[in-house]
C-alpha cells in the first residue's frame, strides 16, 4: 500500500477532509442511486425492523445524519431552500431540525456529539478557511480557532466536552489538537515529523490519531493527559493510524503489515499492538469504530479487486465474527454500541443497491429498509437503547437523514 509524501500529505491533509465531507452531503444527495428507478432488494425488510423517522431537510432536497446521542438527538448536514447552502442541524423530535447556522460562509457540517447536547463540526468561515467549531443550545456556534494556520478540522468531542481534531499551523502543515473551554486549542504536536492528526478522545482525556515520524513513515500515537506521547507502533508496515478509543484505554486502528496489506489492529499498554486479522476470504482490514467496552468492528475485504467484503466484529475472548451481508457482496460496519449492537451498511441480492443494517449476536443482521419508495439507506450511528441515525432514499429520489427506532420501545 503506497503512501504520500510528508509534504505532500501536510498539503492535502485539509482537502482531502473537505472532499469527504462534501461527497456524503451533495454527491450522495444529488445523482441517481444507480437503481433508483431499477428494483430495490430482493428480500424485503424483515417484520421487526422499526420504520424509519423522516427527520426532514433545513428546505433542500437532501440532508445527511451523522451521529446521535443517547436521547436520541441527531446531528448533520442538510441542503438549505434550493440547496443554495449546506448547513449543520441538529434534530430532537420535541424540536424538530434545527439549523445550527455557520462560521459566515456558506458551507458547515455537524460531525459529532456528546450526551450532554454538545454538537462539534466544521464550517467555511466568511474569509473561506474551513474552521471547527462546537455548538451549544446556550452559546450557538463558537470558533475554535486554529493553531496559526488556515485551518481547522474536528473529529471527536468527549462527554466534559474536550473537542481533538487537526489544525494547521503557521508553517502550513496540520498538527493534532486538543481543545476545551478553558484552555482553548493546545497543539499535541508529532512524533518528530510534519504532520499529525487526532482521531478520537475518551473520558480520562486521552487522545488518539496519528502522526509522521520522519522517513515517509506515519505511526498511530497515544498523547496522554498527563502530557505523555507514546508511538504505539505497527504491525510491520511502514503505515498505521489509531481511529478508536475505548473505555480503559483500548485503542483500536488499522495498520500496514509486511507483504504491503493492511490489518485492523487492538492496542493495550499491557500487550501493544495485536493483529486482529483478516477473514477467511479477506486479505485487508479496516477498523471503524470500537465500544466502550472494547469490542472492535470494522470491515475485512480482498484486495485489490473489492470484489468481496464483510462487516466483522472482534472481541478478545471471541475473535473476529463475520457478520456477513444481506444477500450481496459486501458489507461494512460502522458504529457498535455497549450492547454489541452493530450497525452499517450491505449490498442486496445482486448488488443492486444498498440498505442500512442492525447486527446483534442473538438476531444476526437486520435489513433496516428504507423510507417509503426508496431503495437506498445507510445507518452512521446507534446509541446505547438501540435507536440507529443513517440516511435513506425516498420515492422522489431525495436523500434524508432518517432515525430507527429501537423495536423494543418504539417512538420517543
Amino acid at each position: 500500500m503506497g503512501f504520500p509524501s510528508a509534504n505532500a500529505t501536510n498539503r492535502m491533509a485539509a482537502a482531502t477532509k473537505v472532499v469527504a465531507i462534501q461527497v456524503v452531503a451533495i454527491t450522495l444527495a444529488l445523482v441517481s442511486f444507480g437503481t433508483e428507478t431499477g428494483q430495490a432488494l430482493a428480500s424485503k425488510p424483515p417484520a421487526a425492523a422499526p420504520a424509519p423517522i423522516d427527520l426532514g431537510t433545513l428546505g433542500g432536497t437532501f440532508s445527511v445524519a451523522a451521529a446521535l446521542n443517547g436521547s436520541g438527538q441527531v446531528v448533520g448536514s442538510s441542503g438549505t431552500s434550493g440547496n443554495a447552502e449546506i448547513h449543520p442541524f441538529s434534530w430532537t423530535k420535541t424540536g424538530g431540525m434545527v439549523d445550527l447556522g455557520t462560521l459566515g460562509g456558506p458551507f458547515g457540517q455537524a460531525n459529532a456529539l456528546n450526551e450532554r447536547g454538545q454538537v462539534i463540526g466544521m464550517s467555511v468561515t466568511s474569509s473561506g478557511d474551513y474552521h471547527g467549531f462546537i455548538w451549544t443550545k446556550r452559546d450557538g456556534m463558537v470558533d475554535l480557532g486554529t493553531l496559526g494556520g488556515a485551518y481547522s478540522f474536528v473529529s471527536a468531542i468527549s462527554e466534559n466536552g474536550q473537542v481533538v481534531g487537526a489544525s494547521s499551523v503557521a508553517g502550513g502543515a496540520a498538527h493534532a489538537f486538543t481543545w476545551t473551554s478553558q484552555g482553548g486549542m493546545v497543539d499535541l504536536g508529532t512524533l518528530g515529523g510534519a504532520f499529525s492528526w487526532a482521531m478520537a478522545v475518551d473520558e480520562r482525556g486521552s487522545v488518539v490519531g496519528y502522526s509522521d515520524v520522519g522517513g515517509g513513515q506515519i505511526h498511530a500515537v497515544l498523547w496522554t493527559k498527563a502530557g505523555g506521547v507514546v508511538d504505539l507502533g505497527t504491525l510491520g508496515g511502514s503505515y498505521s493510524q489509531a481511529s478508536a478509543i475505548a473505555d480503559g484505554g483500548q485503542v483500536a486502528g488499522s495498520s500496514g503489515v509486511v507483504g504491503g496489506h493492511v490489518h485492523a489492529f487492538s492496542w493495550t499498554n499491557s500487550g501493544g499492538m495485536a493483529d486482529i486479522g483478516v477473514l477467511p476470504f479477506g486479505a485487508d482490514s479496516l477498523t471503524t469504530a470500537i465500544s466502550k467496552k472494547g469490542q472492535v468492528v470494522g470491515v475485512s475485504f480482498d484486495a485489490p479487486f473489492l470484489i468481496q467484503g464483510h462487516a466483522f466484529s472482534w472481541t478478545r475472548s471471541g475473535g473476529m465474527v463475520d457478520l456477513g451481508t444481506l444477500g450481496g457482496s459486501y458489507s461494512s460496519a460502522v458504529a457498535v454500541n455497549e450492547a454489541g449492537q452493530v450497525v452499517g451498511i450491505s449490498t442486496g441480492a445482486g448488488d443492486a443497491t444498498n440498505h442500512a443494517f442492525s447486527w446483534t449476536r442473538s438476531g444476526g443482521m437486520l435489513d433496516l429498509g428504507t423510507l417509503p419508495g426508496g431503495v437506498y439507506s445507510t445507518a452512521a450511528a446507534v446509541n446505547q437503547r438501540g435507536d440507529v441515525a443513517g440516511s435513506s432514499s425516498t420515492g422522489s429520489g431525495e436523500l434524508h437523514a432518517v432515525l430507527w427506532t429501537s423495536p423494543a420501545r418504539g417512538e420517543h
